[in-house]
């Protein structure tokens, strides 16, 4: 009895990948349909002076305006406030949390920035010339307010662990923070 389970158990390891490969092409072909209707919801474009403009990119600058203007131009404003944090003027021992905000902030920038990041830049300089300079100089001006509005709904809905870790992140606001407006979907 244990011998044949042991046969079908190595038959099963053995056939899995052909399996799954199978699995994966049927899983595909399945729920390509559907993403083909998101993908050309969220990407949907509209022309704007005759070029072609992704909608997403419009709730993106609407987003940033918004948070700009809601905010009271915080970016302009809270630099020196900025600095007073990174030299720790308002540290104290008695806080939660593992990270000092020198650490946190070079936490949100490591996971801002990337190589696509400066690649991207060089590439728009290169092929855009001095009027993309001005656009990237503007993008990144009103970017700043709505990553501060991604970094204080990060801060507000994190997670306190029992062993006094801190768990913090998009995953968790966008949980507490949907759980909090009673939506359907909070997970």
């Amino acid at each position: 009895m244990k011998s044949n389970r042991l046969i079908f158990s190595l038959i099963a390891i053995v056939s899995a990948p052909l399996s799954a490969t199978g699995i994966d092409a049927y899983i595909n072909s399945t729920i390509q349909p559907l993403t083909d209707i998101f993908s050309s919801f969220i990407f949907y474009e509209i022309e704007i002076f005759g070029a072609p403009m992704p909608l997403i990119v419009l709730w993106l600058i609407g987003a940033a305006i918004f948070f700009t203007a809601y905010f009271n131009f915080l970016n302009l404003r809270g630099f020196k406030h900025a600095f007073q944090l990174l030299r720790g003027d308002y540290s104290c021992p008695d806080y939660e949390g593992e990270l000092t905000h020198f650490q946190a902030l070079s936490t949100a920038v490591s996971g801002t920035v990337g190589i696509g990041n400066i690649a991207g830049v060089a590439i728009v300089i290169s092929i855009g010339g001095p009027g993309a300079t001005f656009w990237l100089v503007v993008a990144g001006f009103l970017g700043m307010s709505t990553k501060f509005a991604e970094c204080v709904a990060g801060v507000m809905y994190r997670k306190v662990n029992p062993d006094g870790s801190i768990s913090g992140g998009p995953m968790y606001y966008l949980e507490a923070g949907l759980r909090q407006k009673k939506s359907i979907l909070a997970c």
